[in-house]
């Protein structure tokens, strides 16, 4: 018996529907039936079903004599379900990488429930992805399972069918199923939470619901829009037959009137002349089902008011004037926008015609986002080292409670902000600041960079459109001509950022300061980052950080973390750390640590006790603390043909290398992770790329920047004279050291 049953009925789809079969397919939880009903579709839906029925024994194909509509669609499919829990999927939707993966574990976290709720996002045409608004009512804090009582909120979130997983016994037990025409859902989902014995939740986007430019049956201007009263009839009606649900009809009747005045907004979906029917069919069920007493909330009433004395012109009129007051607010905005533009222009010419202040510094990070980073150090090496400077960090609203003591905040676009770049001497940035800036005599502005590179940057993107992804490179030039200083941490990134951002600059090879606190910390600080981040004592704690993949419109991990974790035992955890920007979940499980919103990539490095990654830049960081690091290179081909690399990472490694995610598990399970050719490895890499890298980066810069020494700074310390923290499970430290090989055959021969 599978643990799933994915039922997915398709119409007039033929598009869309390979995409969503692929994604339950592909699911990281393989245990489960795909059940397929073409509800008689007149294209090429059915024989795209038996193809896949063919090729994979988990399709069941079941084709219907005639057309009959989801909802009976969907009563086909459960006739055939085996598995424990029912899982709808519209056609054109699809679920998210490892969806079902977080939907089993959540179900045996809890107990295996009644019902699940799920999230979902919105994905448009243009690629635009907006997760549900109403996202905090599937928060998993609180008591688990529980009944819908407890929560009622969730009567709140979208009423579908294909944001839930339902217990099959459950739903036979109750008789439940859907009714034949639109708003199917609606006699489904009420009823079912009412009756369910146990609900949970889980805060997770399990479902990419697709929002199409044309084709979605409720945008279809037609009658069957008013099948919407029958479907509430049939909600009344079974509430009316259970006494002890007699507590809900206020709220199913507020959430009625609801529903029938968002019909009556849509223009695409009640034909022209319909409308004053539908408002008279919706007084009627005003007056059937309104309980005295019903609180409305003061926004609603007013609108409720007109369903309930069946004022079709006046909310005709109301309509209109609605939408004249959206436009007139629209276009107010809209003017108004350029003359605040204009003002803060003027703003910016009058401060730049200020003296410079010598003793104030901007700092930034790209984005915008939170203290860190080589800014966030030379920031604190700035208070260090020269204390006169007054310092400022530019970050978004949302940023601003991670600046620490010390600096001011500034946000950007606001009058503070402009004045600070125009009068302050001291402009740093690992980004750009805004485009709006011109860089006045006198000032200094440096460019830290982000890291050493291994894939191409900068004008080398020319030759990879698909890296480049519309870098107006005419722009760039513009910018690196405001660079007074660039930072680098070896010869490498040196002639690699002269050559792919030509300019004046003078280069700073002094090292980065972000790993300056990998000299400086001490085991205390490593024992309490592993506390604050949940790492069980005596673990191995991998940080896993996969670079982004420009040949991928969706991310998807590259390694299968659960299934890793299986293989080496319960003595290792990972921390899941996806591309700070474009990045997504990497897994989910019990030794699983998705640190993916912590704010400092510096503290994870220094709470591990071996990096695992493919590409990503960190892995020139992390060798600065001479621990561990395992490079997965599968695609490393591909990789190096979309993005392009500048020297073989499988010719010089860090440390081990694996060609595949067996060969990951191999790699850990025998100890090579941790062996002498691994170090030796680590050894070559840091004499190359961390000859600076020794906790006095930032001070060297603060000293020629702003102090303008030009001797007595700090000589760099070679790499086999420094003594960075070692980590938790360094030997002699811990009894890790010996980490036991996991029972069974080897990881490599094993057959997925």
């Amino acid at each position: 018996m599978p643990r799933f049953s994915v039922i997915v009925p398709a119409y007039k789809v033929q598009a869309y529907l390979p995409q969503c079969l692929d994604s339950v397919l592909s699911q990281s939880c393989p245990d489960l039936e795909l059940i397929a009903v073409d509800d008689r579709s007149p294209d090429g839906c059915g024989a795209i079903i038996d193809e896949y029925a063919a090729r994979d024994a988990r399709v069941r194909a079941v084709h219907l004599p005639e057309n009959q509509g989801l909802g009976r669609a969907r009563n086909a499919g459960i006739a055939q379900a085996t598995g424990d829990y029912l899982v709808f999927l519209d056609s054109d939707d699809t679920l998210t990488p490892d969806a079902l993966r977080a939907v089993a574990d959540r179900i045996k976290e809890t107990g295996e429930p009644d019902v699940l709720v799920f999230d979902y996002a919105r994905t448009y045409w243009n690629g635009e992805t907006v997760r549900n608004q109403l996202a905090d009512q599937l928060t998993e804090e609180g008591p688990a399972p529980f009944r819908l009582e407890d929560r009622p909120g969730l009567l709140r979130v979208l009423m579908v069918a294909w944001n839930k997983a339902y217990r099959r016994e459950f739903v036979a037990e109750h008789g439940f199923t859907f009714p034949p025409g639109y708003y199917e859902d609606t006699p489904w989902t009420f009823p079912v939470l009412m009756a369910a014995g146990s609900i949970a939740t889980l805060d997770r986007v399990c479902v990419h619901y697709r929002q199409r430019r044309q084709g979605n049956i409720l945008r279809t201007t037609s009658r069957s829009h008013f099948d919407v009263f029958d479907q509430y009839d049939r909600v009344f009606a079974y509430v009316a037959q259970r006494p002890e649900l007699a507590r809900w009809r206020p709220e199913l009747f507020r959430r009625m009137i609801d529903h029938y005045l968002v019909i009556l907004g849509r223009r695409d979906r009640l034909p022209r002349g319909s409308r004053a029917e539908f408002v008279r069919r919706a007084r009627a069920h005003y007056r059937a089902h309104r309980v005295p007493g019903t609180r409305v909330p003061p926004r609603s009433r007013p609108r409720h008011a007109l369903i309930r004395f069946g004022l079709h012109r006046t909310f005709q009129a109301l309509r209109l004037a609605s939408a004249v007051r959206r436009r007139t607010l629209k276009s107010a905005v809209k003017a108004a926008r350029p003359l605040r533009t204009a003002a803060l222009r003027l703003h910016y010419r009058v401060q730049r015609c200020l003296p410079l202040r010598s003793d104030r510094a901007v700092f930034a990070a790209r984005g915008g986002r939170g203290h860190g980073g080589d800014p966030g150090a030379l920031e604190q090496a700035f208070r260090t080292h020269a204390p006169h400077v007054r310092t400022a960090w530019i970050a978004r609203p949302e940023h601003l409670h991670a600046v620490p003591p010390g600096p001011r905040g500034l946000c950007p676009g606001t009058a503070a902000y402009w004045t600070a770049l125009a009068r302050s001497k001291y402009l740093v940035t690992d980004g750009g600041f805004d485009r709006g800036l011109r860089k006045r005599r006198g000032q200094v502005l440096v460019q830290t960079q982000r890291g050493t590179p291994l894939g191409h940057t900068g004008l080398d993107l020319q030759e990879h459109p698909a890296a480049a992804r519309g870098t107006d490179f005419e722009e760039l030039l513009r910018d690196v001509d405001r660079w007074d200083y660039v930072l680098s941490g070896n010869r490498h990134s040196t002639l690699t950022w002269e050559r792919v951002h030509p300019g004046r600059y003078t280069v700073l090879e002094y090292g980065h300061p972000r790993n300056d606190v990998f000299q400086h910390a001490t085991s205390a600080d490593v024992a309490l980052l592993r506390e604050s981040l949940g790492i069980p004592e005596g673990s191995v704690a991998i940080l896993y950080a996969p670079t982004y993949r420009d040949h991928h419109r969706t991310q998807r991990p590259p390694l299968d973390l659960e299934r890793v974790l299986s293989r080496l035992g319960p003595r290792f955890v990972i921390l899941a750390r996806p591309h700070p920007e474009r990045g997504g979940c990497l897994g989910r499980g019990p030794r699983i640590i998705d640190v993916s919103g912590h704010p400092s990539v510096e503290s994870l490095c220094l709470a591990s006790d071996a990096l695992l990654t493919d590409y990503s830049s960190l892995m020139f960081d992390y060798a600065g603390l001479d621990r561990p690091i395992v490079v997965h290179t599968e695609d490393w081909d591909v990789f190096d043909a979309t993005r392009g690399t500048y020297f073989d990472l499988r010719v010089l490694p860090p440390g081990a290398v694996a060609g595949s995610e067996d060969e990951v598990i191999d790699i850990f399970a025998t100890g090579h992770w941790r062996g002498s050719r691994s170090a030796q490895s680590r050894a070559s890499f840091r004499e190359r790329f961390c000859p600076y890298d020794d906790g006095h980066a930032a001070e060297r810069v603060v000293r020629h920047v702003v102090l303008g020494e030009t001797e007595g700074r700090p000589e760099p310390v070679p790499p086999a004279g420094r003594e960075p923290v070692p980590s938790a499970a360094a030997p002699g430290r811990s009894p890790l050291a010996t980490v036991p090989r996991p029972s069974g055959p080897l990881p490599v021969t094993e057959s997925r």
